[in-house]
């Protein structure tokens, strides 16, 4: 069996990206082990039934221990707080707080990383692409440190969360009428329009052809919805995606994208993460 080390930029990330493959690996046997860049204190509150702004310090509070119930429902075995403070999206002012993950030194933050990497004698490593999915500027740290860290401490196969652009594009239709048939309501034109938009500029994810693993998560889909669900200051009761019935829930997130950095792409041929240690 091997040890796993899933890294992350905010409490809510883990359970959207790679919730599905964390659940698989521990329950194959795998240890599984996640590391929260910052403790999210910058994120929004949909979630709150009365809409409360949370001082910065209470958001972190509530924000990691939705973390660490999220990550008991994925059997993660093992939960680590970087220690940086959530840095805002792109063009907050919050970008330039010297305390914020996007103004840490990337060696010492790495250093970090590396230490928990060899501490648990990690065998893998994932962390986003190099655009962090979306271009968060946490989620870009979150790359810039992973790989940085994995060569630290020797870890070999290392793995960039990402999503698949042109499955998006295909099944955007398709989900929206199957939501429409289950009596949801539509995700706003604009909201849709906006990432159809991002899609095609290629601000988010990548295309099919630079994706070396896809993982079906559909067995772990009830773990993946109810880690979704701990996260309740981020994510409402009602929110669109966790409403979703349990076929458009699959074809939505039922499957999580990987590039193997070093192997030749392969339009997500392979479909175990684990493989690439036999030849390590």
């Amino acid at each position: 069996m091997a040890t796993a080390v899933f890294f992350h930029a905010h409490p809510d990330d883990e359970a959207l990206s790679t919730g599905g493959t964390m659940w698989l690996a521990s329950d194959a046997g795998h240890r599984v082990v996640l590391v929260c860049a910052t403790d999210g204190s910058r994120g929004e509150t949909p979630g709150l039934d009365d809409g409360q702004e949370l001082e910065a310090e209470h958001l972190a509070e509530m924000r990691e221990a939705e973390l660490r119930t999220a990550a008991e429902l994925l059997g993660v075995h093992r939960v680590v707080m970087l220690g940086y403070r959530d840095s805002g999206m792109a063009g907050d002012p919050a970008n330039e707080d010297p305390e914020c993950f996007w103004q840490a030194d990337d060696l010492e933050a790495a250093e970090r990383l590396a230490a928990v990497l060899s501490d648990e004698q990690a065998d893998l490593l994932t962390c986003y692409d190099a655009n962090g999915t979306y271009g968060h500027p946490d989620h870009i740290k979150v790359h810039r440190v992973g790989v940085r860290a994995a060569e630290l401490a020797g870890v070999g196969v290392v793995y960039e969360a990402t999503l698949h652009r042109d499955h998006f594009r295909s099944s955007m239709k398709e989900l929206m009428r199957m939501a429409a048939e289950a009596g949801l309501d539509p995700i706003r034109e604009q909201d849709q329009a906006e990432f159809e938009a991002e899609l095609d500029e290629g601000t988010v994810g990548v295309e099919g052809s630079r994706i070396t693993h896809h993982i079906d998560v559909r067995a772990a889909l009830d773990a993946k919805r109810a880690a979704i669900r701990a996260h309740v200051s981020q994510i409402p009761a009602d929110s669109f995606f966790v409403a979703l019935p349990d076929e458009a829930f699959a074809l939505a997130l039922g499957t999580e994208w990987f590039i193997r950095r070093g192997a030749a792409a392969g339009d997500a041929t392979s479909t175990d993460l684990f493989a690439a240690l036999d030849s390590e």
